[in-house]
């Protein structure tokens, strides 16, 4: 499986839409320079297709105020995906959102987080993956995947995980 990932800073938004259509893989949106949940969501109604959202959960960003995002953002765009990265324990952040992406009472504990009686509601209207990124590979469940390219064009950058 091979997925892009486009980095664009807020300057380049008119380019994004443009840059997702001439992908075949799937495609996450990541700001440079500002939030790419905003960045995504200007994009509503100009989108040809699903895209996904990368996000960086920190010590500031925790990973229930990703899934609030990722969750209202799913509304507002054809939203399939969502990286969480995190500089540690990205795959308990990941599991943090995955967990509260549902309608249903949340109770859970990892690594990094201990929730009881949680709702983050509505859910999404369809399904959204969840993947997470160590600085090094994407996981979900038994899939790796590892930058294998990237190439710069005027502002906007696109790297490939293979």
């Amino acid at each position: 499986m091979t997925r892009t990932r486009l980095d664009a800073p807020l300057a380049s938004l008119e380019a994004l839409p443009g840059a997702v259509g001439e992908r075949g893989a799937p495609v996450t949106l990541r700001c440079e320079d500002g939030d790419s949940v905003m960045m995504a969501g200007a994009l509503h109604g100009r989108l040809a297709r699903p895209v996904g959202v990368w996000l960086e959960v920190s010590t500031t960003y925790h990973a229930s105020l990703a899934a609030r995002d990722v969750a209202t953002l799913a509304w507002l765009i054809d939203l399939d995906h969502v990286v969480v990265s995190a500089e540690r324990d990205a795959a308990s952040h990941a599991e943090v959102v995955a967990a509260l992406l549902s309608d249903d009472e949340v109770n859970f504990t990892n690594a990094v987080a201990a929730i009881a009686h949680a709702y983050n509601r509505p859910a999404p209207p369809t399904p959204v993956e969840v993947w997470s990124f160590d600085g090094a590979a994407l996981r979900r469940g038994g899939e790796v995947l590892r930058e294998s390219s990237r190439a710069t064009s005027g502002a906007v950058t696109a790297t490939t995980y293979d």
